[in-house]
């Protein structure tokens, strides 16, 4: 997609984010056979870089698949059916873990449902005294719906402190590579993301870590699950020579060990600090402008993706064409917030040149209009 004849569009959308030309290099290489030992140097390369992001020195697994595939495989390898899930459902993300939980027949109990609130580590300790048998609680760590980070760290201390045997289930999706994750020091049990928003690469390849209590957890699960079988998984890739259960996405593997290279000569100190500044310069343009945050009640915001608030008299979708008319594409708002925001994203090979493009086409557009 284009504007201005074959000028490519500036995409500041939640994903699938610009691919660096290094990346696309990447794949763009002759294919691989997967069962050969090229393929799996670069298989290896990759799950060892993909270590540090996630913030473990477990296996992280490889699974052929988009962000939502991995979070379907956390459900069928842990739970049994009946088994009662806590979901946090403050965005449309948190509402997908609950519907996914909904199709395997387990018992979910929607917690911490305000989209304009952060969730609340009190709230979550708060349920679990009252729901003793949860089996686990499930979040999102940055939900594009609404822009906001959700305190991962301080969830799973909750759970660990009133109900030790619940595992903690968190969407990475839109935050590992561009935020700072610790897994391991933060007691999660299972997470996931995927190919194609802070890792720079194409859409199609997604990635799980499980804890030991998963792994105890998934011997005892009872869910059907082949295609999905994470045990597989960590059988393959732990081999001599490692490889995939089935055929994967050969390039994208190649793509995906090429971005995170960047991302480590770059120091993911140093990409977690330039999407902070991205998202600090975008909340206070906007507010130049006369606009808000989209949940200004939020106490946290993802450096991520901002949802924007528009007044009345402004039409997102029109505003939107505005921008794309200015090789800009935006994403639309979601849920109820669809017809009074609109998002910017500015994850992955995003820098604050494209932030400064952006935010003087949205001048630029809201110039023939008074916002405040």
């Amino acid at each position: 997609m284009s504007a201005g004849g074959d000028a490519p569009l500036l995409l500041m959308t939640p994903g699938p984010t610009r691919v660096p030309a290094r990346v696309l290099g990447a794949g763009a290489r002759p294919m691989i056979h997967h069962r050969t030992p090229e393929f799996s140097r670069e298989l290896a390369a990759m799950l060892e870089l993909l270590g540090p992001v996630f913030g473990t020195s477990g296996a992280v697994l490889p699974v052929h698949t988009t962000g939502r595939g991995a979070m379907e495989a956390a459900i069928c390898n842990l739970c049994t059916a009946g088994d009662e899930v806590a979901v946090c459902c403050n965005g449309k993300f948190g509402e997908l873990w609950a519907s996914l939980a909904e199709s395997y027949g387990l018992v979910v109990h929607r917690i911490c449902t305000e989209w304009d609130r952060d969730v609340d580590p009190a709230d979550v300790a708060g349920f679990l005294t009252a729901h003793p048998r949860v089996h686990a609680v499930a979040l999102t760590y940055c939900d594009t719906s609404t822009g906001v980070r959700n305190d991962v760290a301080s969830v799973a201390r909750a759970v660990r402190a009133h109900a030790p045997e619940a595992l903690v289930l968190v969407d990475g999706v839109s935050s590992l590579g561009g935020m700072a994750f610790a897994f391991d020091e933060w007691g999660v049990d299972v997470a996931v993301t995927a190919s194609q928003k802070c890792l720079m690469s194409s859409p199609g390849l997604a990635f799980a870590v499980l804890s030991e209590r998963a792994w105890t957890a998934n011997a005892r699960a009872s869910l059907p699950r082949n295609y999905w079988d994470l045990a597989a998984v960590r059988e393959h890739v732990s081999r001599a020579q490692p490889e995939t259960p089935g055929t994967p996405p050969v390039h994208i593997v190649l793509q995906v060990a090429e971005a995170l290279r960047m991302l480590h000569e770059e120091g993911l100190a140093n990409v977690q600090r330039r999407h902070e500044a991205m998202a600090a310069r975008v909340r206070h343009r906007i507010a130049e402008l006369g606009l808000s945050v989209q949940c200004p009640s939020l106490r946290q915001f993802a450096p991520t993706l901002t949802a924007i608030g528009l007044p009345g008299a402004l039409s997102p979708g029109t505003l939107r064409e505005k921008l794309k008319a200015r090789g800009i594409l935006t994403a639309a708002g979601l849920g109820r917030f669809q017809t009074t925001a609109f998002r910017i994203g500015h994850m992955g090979d995003i820098r604050m040149s494209d932030i400064e493009r952006t935010l003087g086409a949205l001048a630029d557009a809201l110039a023939p209009v008074s916002v405040r």
